[in-house]
C-alpha cells in the first residue's frame, strides 16, 4: 500500500481522534502519532552536569502539507526546539529535546506538546501530540564539560577531547571499564585523585582518522561498583565533514518531455589534489550518459552529464554513488525534475 495517502481519508476512518499519547507499541496511532519515531523519552540514570539531549523526528507521511504550530514543555528542566516548521510530503523534521542536568537532580519528569495542523481541500485540522520526558540526574556524580564534543572534524583527520568525571560519596567508589560500541572512537580512564570520599577521573576519547563522513552522535558508559546505578552514560557528539564536496548536491531537472535531452554539469571539489575513480547509478542507469573519467588528480573536476528523459510520466529522481580513488566509502549526489504527460 502505498504511504503517502492524504489525512482526510485518514481521519474519516476514525470516529473520533482522541487527544493524549498512544505509545508506540499500541497500533492504535492518530494521524499525528504516526509522525512520530519516538512517543517517549526516558534518558535513563545521567550524571549532574551531563549534555542529555535527544533528537525526536517527525516524518510527513501524507499528501497534505503539515504545519508545526506549536512546540512547548511543561516544565522548566527541559527544552525543546524544531528544526523547521512546515513539511511537505515526506520532508522531515527534528525536534532537538533538551534536559537540564546542571539546575535539577534526582528524578525530573516532563512533557514536550506538539501541535499540528494541516489544509486540506475540506478544512483545517489539528491534533496535539504529547511526548513524555524522564530522566534520573544523579548528585554524586559531575562531569566537566557535559559532553565529548568533537565539533567539525576534517575527514581523514584524527582528534581527541577529554571530559572529567567527579564522584562525592564512597572512598572506594571505582570505574571498573568503558562500554563503547563505536569501533571508530578509542576511549580510555584515568583515577587523577582520591580522598575524603572524592574520586575523580579522567577520560578520554580518540576519533580515528578512518571515521565515515556525516554526523557523530554515540554514548560511552563507564562501568562503575555502583550496585543501583553501575552505567553513567557520556554524550559523544560532532560530525566528521568531508574534504571533498559535490556542487550542486540536487541538481534541478525541472520538467521534462518523455524523450526530451537536458545536459547539466557537477563540480567535484577538494582541498588536495584527487582524483575520482567511478560515478554509478542504479535507478536509471540508461537515462543518464558521461564523458570517460580523467585519471588525472586535482582539486576541482568539472563533470558533464547528458540526460534523455525517459517515458512515464509523473516525479523522477536518481541518486549517484560517486567513488574517489583510494576510499571505500562513496560520496553523493541526487538529480530529480517532472517527466510532463502527453507528447
Amino acid at each position: 500500500m502505498n504511504r503517502r495517502i492524504s489525512i482526510i481519508a485518514l481521519a474519516l476512518m476514525t470516529v473520533c481522534l482522541q487527544s493524549g499519547t498512544t505509545y508506540a507499541q499500541n497500533n492504535n496511532l492518530n494521524w499525528a502519532e504516526k509522525m512520530f519515531s519516538d512517543l517517549k523519552v526516558d534518558f535513563g540514570t545521567v550524571a549532574r552536569g551531563a549534555d542529555t539531549r535527544h533528537f525526536v523526528v517527525i516524518e510527513n507521511l501524507y499528501e497534505e502539507d503539515v504545519e508545526l504550530v506549536n512546540v512547548g514543555t511543561t516544565c522548566g528542566c527541559t527544552a525543546a526546539k524544531p528544526d523547521k516548521t512546515l513539511l511537505k510530503t515526506y520532508e522531515k523534521a527534528r525536534i532537538e529535546v533538551v534536559m537540564d542536568t546542571k539546575k535539577f537532580m534526582h528524578r525530573k519528569d516532563s512533557n514536550v506538546d506538539v501541535t499540528l495542523r494541516f489544509h486540506g481541500a475540506d478544512g483545517v485540522a489539528t491534533k496535539t501530540v504529547r511526548v513524555p520526558i524522564t530522566a534520573y540526574i544523579r548528585s554524586d556524580v559531575v562531569l566537566t564539560p557535559g559532553n565529548l564534543d568533537f565539533g567539525s572534524v576534517e575527514f581523514g583527520q584524527a582528534a581527541e577531547k577529554v571530559i572529567n568525571i567527579a564522584y562525592a560519596g564512597r572512598n572506594d567508589w571505582t570505574i571498573e571499564g568503558i562500554r563503547n560500541d563505536n569501533q571508530n572512537l578509542e576511549a580510555k580512564v584515568t583515577e587523577t585523585e582520591r580522598s575524603n570520599g572524592r574520586v575523580t577521573y579522567q577520560l578520554t576519547v580518540r576519533l580515528d582518522e578512518k571515521a565515515k563522513i556525516g554526523p557523530l552522535q554515540n554514548k560511552i558508559f563507564l562501568l562503575t561498583d555502583d550496585q543501583k546505578s553501575p552505567e553513567v552514560p557520556v554524550l559523544v557528539t560532532g560530525r566528521v565533514a568531508p574534504d571533498i564536496e559535490i556542487v550542486p548536491g540536487n541538481v534541478p531537472l525541472g520538467i521534462l518531455a518523455a524523450g526530451e535531452i537536458k545536459q547539466f554539469n557537477i563540480v567535484v571539489k577538494g582541498k588536495r589534489p584527487f582524483a575520482i575513480k567511478d560515478i554509478e547509478c542504479d535507478a536509471h542507469p540508461n537515462c543518464f550518459e558521461i564523458r570517460p573519467l580523467t585519471e588525472e588528480s586535482k582539486t576541482v573536476h568539472v563533470i558533464p552529464f547528458r540526460l534523455t528523459a525517459p517515458d512515464t510520466p509523473g516525479d523522477f529522481s536518481e541518486t549517484f554513488a560517486v567513488t574517489i580513488d583510494g576510499r571505500e566509502q562513496t560520496l553523493s549526489f541526487t538529480a530529480g525534475g517532472k517527466i510532463r504527460e502527453g507528447a
